[in-house]
């Protein structure tokens, strides 16, 4: 069934809707809920498919349902419609937004209603993709200070990695830091590339989540899964950034285990014919970020490494 999460009228007699398809089940009912929630920014569309595919393999096998699903594919339509990362015309980026206000402005006002109808639910994913500029390997992003309970729950979604970031790096503006304190665990799942649907991530993303919904009494049959992921802290990361303007060539893909010293790419003038830098690893590891736009500047990332995960 479709909801209307929250209505707001727009100029020229349109109306900006968020909506939500709730699935519950025909039979036996663990009272149990979670929460799929995707396309908070316009251009990461990753999240679009997973969607589908949830709902998919629900209708299929409707029997085997023991909870409710909650799938909002669209929490800024206006920015999806137009391929805009932000809400477009006010120039926001939708996840600073929350808790919102409900006496405050139009984007205030739908953002503290998707926290109103998210409260209460057993578990909340946040699905991103990555920006045009980076791809990234699948993986959860949680807060040091909420890993203890979202950590066990992360495992069972079939990632590549679980990244545990400090306190101070978490912006209290977010959907997911909002939500953890209310009490709704909330992860934030990273994976693919902006503009783009990789569905190879989605397929495995969603074998992770019927496995998660299985362990949460929401579905009978279980799903196995094929990764286990690597758990790493701030302090295992390396980032290599630019250091010239120019155009990258990548020599490397995210996924590869490289050791220090490998060749990651290179920066190049096109005027000129020059190699303007050799792009090396500084460390062993996993190479879960990699830049797929090829136009950089001074101190653009380049690349993320997991030191150590070879």
């Amino acid at each position: 069934m479709v909801k209307n999460v929250a209505s707001v009228g727009l100029p020229v007699d349109e109306v900006l809707n968020i909506r939500k398809m709730r699935v519950t089940p025909e039979g036996k009912d663990s009272g149990k809920r979670i929460c799929i929630v995707t396309g908070t920014h316009g251009d990461e569309l990753e999240g679009q498919y997973v969607c589908y595919e949830v709902l998919r393999r629900i209708r299929e096998r409707k029997e085997l349902l023991t909870g409710t699903v909650d799938i909002y594919p669209a929490m800024n339509p206006l920015g999806i419609d137009s391929l805009t990362r932000g809400i477009p015309a006010f120039d926001l980026d939708m996840n600073r937004l929350f808790p919102g206000n409900r006496d405050g402005s139009m984007t205030e006002y739908v953002a503290a209603e998707i926290c109103k109808d998210l409260d209460g639910a057993d578990v909340c994913l946040d699905i991103h993709a990555s920006n045009i500029f980076l791809t990234e390997m699948p993986q959860a992003r949680i807060n040091v200070n909420t890993s203890e309970k979202l950590v066990p729950m992360a495992k069972k979604l079939n990632l590549d990695f679980i990244w545990v970031h400090a306190a101070s790096t978490v912006l209290e503006s977010t959907l997911a830091h909002t939500m953890n304190s209310r009490g709704v665990p909330t992860i934030v799942v990273e994976m693919g590339v902006g503009m783009r649907i990789t569905k190879e991530y989605g397929d495995r993303l969603t074998d992770g989540i019927f496995h998660l919904m299985y362990d949460m009494e929401i579905w009978q049959e279980d799903v196995p899964v094929s990764h286990k992921p690597v758990v790493s802290e701030d302090g295992k990361v390396s980032f290599l950034n630019a250091a010239h303007s120019g155009i990258f060539i990548k020599n490397a893909m995210h996924g590869d285990r490289v050791k220090t010293g490998d060749f990651i790419g290179s920066i190049v003038n096109p005027m000129t014919g020059e190699e303007l830098d050799h792009v090396t690893s500084p460390v062993d590891g996993l190479l879960f970020t990699i830049r797929e736009y090829p136009v950089v500047d001074e101190g653009s990332l380049i690349a993320r490494i997991l030191e150590g995960a070879v």
